[in-house]
Formats: structure tokens, sequence, C-alpha cells
């Protein structure tokens, strides 16, 4: 996370224009809406959690392949092997979020999975710290010990013993990948457009995702039209209209205020699951999912205050 300052706006890359065209405070909250369908559309899905995966993943290549030949070619060929490389190591640790949230989904409830996969910003702060040299405020120290306090008591909270504490253990490790992706990504985001970053960092999430689906012996085709309709729900409203919106906004909005308002997600997602599934929440659950969202909250306002 390494834009700690208040100021809400700032301004675009040079490659892709000065002027905006839209509120990015109404994308933002366009691709948190988006987002929090994932969830829903995940547990609809009957195919293994990597087939659900790469069906999401060959969607949204295929849907911005023509967008990148017609409008970005030139960008996309100019692109620097040190560029290429570091968006295939972003690609892989995407590949590795998906997998292991969406297996997450199979196991523990919508509640608990989208929040512990929340904790993204957490792991953000520590791998800045660790490996881009940055520094986490005090406040920000205490703001992780929360959400990690708050993660403990929402696994224990979770009534399905062996298996939901495995589904949770598994949200935890997908936060933990896609904590790596956005860290490449805000590297990235100084060189690279927004179309041409996320098309070559989805493709090589999804070469990773195909070439697991053969090590594990995992069959790709043969599952029906409702999965490939799954798979392209997936990309339509959480890929391309949550993630790419997420990464369009960090031109105008700073990391802090990006993360705070991707909070919203667990709670839109908990409320579909209510009404979609009947997923009760327990006073405990409440508890944990409380402190894990004031935990990453405080944080984003020690990094703003930083």
């Amino acid at each position: 996370m390494s834009d700690p300052t208040s100021a809400p706006l700032r301004e675009a890359p040079p490659q892709e224009g000065s002027a905006r065209r839209a509120d990015p405070r109404a994308v933002l909250l366009l691709g948190v809406l988006g987002a929090s369908f994932s969830s829903i559309f995940v547990r609809w899905s009957a195919a293994p959690s990597l087939v659900t995966a790469t069906g999401r993943l060959g969607w949204t290549v295929a849907l911005l392949l023509p967008v990148v030949l017609l409008r970005h070619r030139r960008e996309l060929l100019s692109s620097a092997p040190r560029d290429l490389l570091f968006c295939a190591l972003s690609g892989i640790c995407l590949a590795l979020h998906f997998s292991t949230w969406f297996e997450s989904l199979k196991w523990t409830s919508i509640a608990s999975s989208t929040v512990l996969v929340s904790t993204e910003v957490i792991f953000s702060a520590l791998g800045f710290a660790l490996f881009l040299q940055g520094r986490i405020p005090r406040l920000g120290a205490a703001a992780i010990a929360v959400a990690f306090g708050g993660s403990a008591v929402l696994a224990l909270s979770d009534a399905g013993g062996a298996g939901a504490l495995r589904g949770d253990l598994l949200a935890v490790l997908a936060a933990a990948a896609v904590a790596a992706y956005t860290l490449i990504g805000q590297v990235q985001r100084a060189r690279q457009s927004t179309t041409v970053y996320t098309f070559l960092t989805y493709t090589a999430c999804l070469l990773a995702l195909l070439a697991t689906d053969l090590a594990t012996g995992t069959p790709v085709l043969g599952w029906g039209a409702r999965e490939a309709g799954i798979g392209l729900l997936l990309a339509l409203f959480c890929t391309l209209l949550g993630h790419s919106l997420f990464s369009w906004s960090l031109k105008w909005l700073s990391p802090a205020y990006v993360s705070a308002a991707k909070l919203c997600e667990p709670v839109f997602a908990s409320v579909l699951g209510l009404l979609l599934f009947g997923e009760g929440i327990s006073p405990l659950q409440a508890l944990g999912s409380a402190a894990v969202l004031a935990g990453v909250l405080l944080y984003t306002r020690a990094e703003k205050r930083g």
C-alpha cells in the first residue's frame, strides 16, 4: 500500500489520458457490487473449483482480446521482458487466489469466506513492509492484531467443524495470494495501462490454471451449458466489472480509499447469501466478522494518517 496520502483523488498516468470520463467513486461502487456476486455464482456451480476458475478466466481473456488487439496492440507488442515476467508472476498469484477461494466456498459459509478474504489489505501491508521497504505505522500494527484476532474468532465460531475450518484457512490463503497480486499490480500500473496489464495478467492466470488442470487430471470440458454460463457471469460481473474496475479506480483514488470501499463486498455477499441460500450468521460469527472488518478499516485510516 504505497500511497498513504489523505487526498482521495490523484492524477492518471499519462498513457491513459488525463481526462476523467466518470466519477471514480461511482465506478468503484459498481466494482464492489460486481465482485459481491462472485461467491454467489461460485456457490451455484456444481463443477470442481479449478473448472469454475478456469472458465471464468477463459471467458475474461476471450472478452478482452478484441479490445486489446484493436486499441492497445502497439503497447502490447512493445511490452518489455520485465513487464511480461511481472505480469506472469501476478497471474500465478491470481490463479492461486481463485482456486483456493473458490474451494473455500465449498467448505465454509459465504460470510466467513468473504470476510476472511478481505484481510487482503493486511497481507498487502505486511508484504509492502517486507519486500518494498515500506513502513507500518503503530496504529496499523494494532489494526493488524485486531483483524487477525477477529479471524481467529471467526474460525472458531464456524459450526461446520473441521470442514469449515479448512474453508476458513483456504480463504486466508486466498487473501495472501491476492495481496501478492495487488502488490505486483501496484508496481506495474505505473508502467502499463489498465487494459494491457490486466490482459497479460489474466492470460498468465488462465495458463497457470490450465497447467494445474492438466497436472491434477481435472477435465475442463464437458460440464454443460450451465457451468459455461456461470463462467461467463463470473467474467462479466466479477472480473470485468469487479477486479478491472478496482485497477482502474487506482488511477484516481488512493489504495486506502479503494481498500475501505471493498469492505462493503463481504456485507453485500453475506446479505445475498442469506436471501438466496438461507445462510444465517451466529452472534459469535458476527462478532468475529465485525472485528476483522474493523481491523481492516482501522488499517486504512492508519495508512492515510501515516
